[in-house]
């Protein structure tokens, strides 16, 4: 088999969104004729752990570990939290914070941690790959991010070998949605421009989760990039029992909600419901799976509807399928920012392998929109659309009471995570073939 290296900083028993994909793409790489080797940190701060993942680490993989240093003990301390206290990603914040302290925090990290955080790991990464190297065959170096200090590791270990390189994009760098909230000087905004567009130039090939994505990243240097989209695992599921429907009218959302997917809108829309259809009180329960920004809990708050919510903080990944399973609706939000087009979320897949129905907030135009509609795993609502949202639930509404609400979805075995594997091995293929 041909040997692929793969630098990735999130790894089981690392829990949450980062380390599904390349958990399932290593997956299945020897179906396709690849040998994974997986380097990662041997010390990270991870904001959730799921010891459940490790069922899908292949028998016999090669994982490489290296120690990290990370400035989160400093920041935990100018911010007062405890040392065992998580970092949460994407801003989120369960509790209000001191605005100075967190500005000042922001200020740093934005400033002196180019591209992130993990830029301490880049160096001695570097040193120990390029020994391991010397003994030990590869075709293809991997890197994925965030962070993107993984793909300033791949680059500085391609370009002082024959080694074609494979840079993939799960989020955007510079347009990724909190970018504009670092406070950066234009000295720190032009360095985090020029390591990304030196990604871009240098990798052999780049691979991104989204059409729009790929076409923003065009307008940044132009050259081809592949889509490979997230998906699901249909081994997830295939083993499981048909799971029982929860017996009240549950609206989930699985994951971390922050403050840009924070749904007004929907709120809104359940308020007005509740006002004209108040039998729906007895019914309604608003199931939040993952940390919840406190703003989020704020306009629950505001428009009543807290007493109907159910906060599960976490879950692992196994019980996260059942529990989508179950539910009556699940809830997809995509972030109300600038980059919201090109957004293809892990568990939107995963919700159309629970084939159930899906209700979204977001862009009528965007990636999201085009695969609800291709494929009619759910029904969608403009950011702003109060009336849609209304009519989308009294919809699914009428369908519980009548005990026959459940979706019809087509065309989504494209979105198995071996099927995209697959594609992903031609991909691997195509560059390893050129640098021979």
């Amino acid at each position: 088999m041909k040997k692929a290296l793969i630098i990735s900083y999130y790894w089981p028993p690392s829990g949450g969104a980062g380390v599904q994909r390349w958990l399932k793409f290593v997956k299945y790489l020897r179906d396709f004729g690849w040998e994974p080797v997986v380097f990662c940190p041997e010390n990270p701060e991870y904001p959730e752990t799921d010891t459940s993942l490790f069922k899908d680490v292949p028998p016999g993989l090669e994982v490489l570990k290296f120690p990290i240093w990370e400035p989160y003990q400093a920041y935990k301390k100018l911010l007062g939290q405890k040392k065992e206290d998580k970092i949460n990603a994407a801003f989120l914040s369960e509790t209000k914070k001191n605005k100075t302290l967190e500005a000042i925090s922001i200020w740093i990290r934005g400033n002196f941690f180019i591209p992130d955080a993990r830029k301490f790991w880049i160096s001695p990464a570097v040193k120990f790959l390029r020994r391991y190297l010397e003994n030990h065959s590869a075709d293809v170096i991997i890197s994925t991010g965030p962070p993107h200090s993984t793909h300033l590791i791949a680059m500085a270990l391609a370009s002082g070998s024959r080694i074609p390189w494979l840079a993939d994009f799960r989020d955007p760098w510079t347009n990724i949605d909190f970018y504009k909230f670092l406070k950066l000087s234009s000295w720190a905004d032009h360095r985090h421009h020029k390591l990304e567009l030196e990604v871009l130039q240098k990798a052999n090939a780049v691979s991104v989760i989204s059409k729009s994505m790929a076409l923003d990243f065009n307008k940044i240097y132009e050259r081809h990039y592949d889509v490979i989209t997230n998906g699901f695992d249909e081994e997830d599921i295939a083993g499981n029992v048909v799971a029982v429907l929860d017996v009240k009218f549950s609206i989930a959302h699985i994951g971390t909600l922050t403050n840009t997917r924070n749904p007004v809108t929907l709120w809104q829309a359940l308020k007005n419901i509740l006002a004209t259809h108040p039998h729906l009180a007895a019914d309604l329960e608003i199931k939040l799976v993952g940390k919840v920004d406190h703003t989020v809990s704020a306009s629950l708050d505001d428009f009543g509807l807290s007493r109907f919510v159910r906060k599960i903080e976490y879950m692992p990944h196994d019980q996260v399928v059942k529990c989508q399973q179950q539910s009556q609706v699940l809830l997809l939000l995509i972030n109300n920012t600038l980059n919201s087009n090109m957004i293809l979320t892990g568990k939107f897949f995963e919700y159309m392998a629970a084939k159930r129905p899906i209700l979204c907030l977001g862009p009528e135009d965007g990636d999201a929109a085009l695969i609800l509609h291709e494929t009619k795993a759910g029904l969608l609502a403009g950011f702003d659309d109060v009336a849609a949202m209304t009519n989308h639930i009294l919809h699914y509404y009428d369908l519980f009471q009548h005990n026959c609400l459940e979706v019809q979805s087509r065309q989504i075995e494209r979105f198995s995570r071996k099927e995209l594997t697959g594609e992903l091995a031609q991909v691997l293929n195509d560059i390893a073939d050129i640098i021979r």
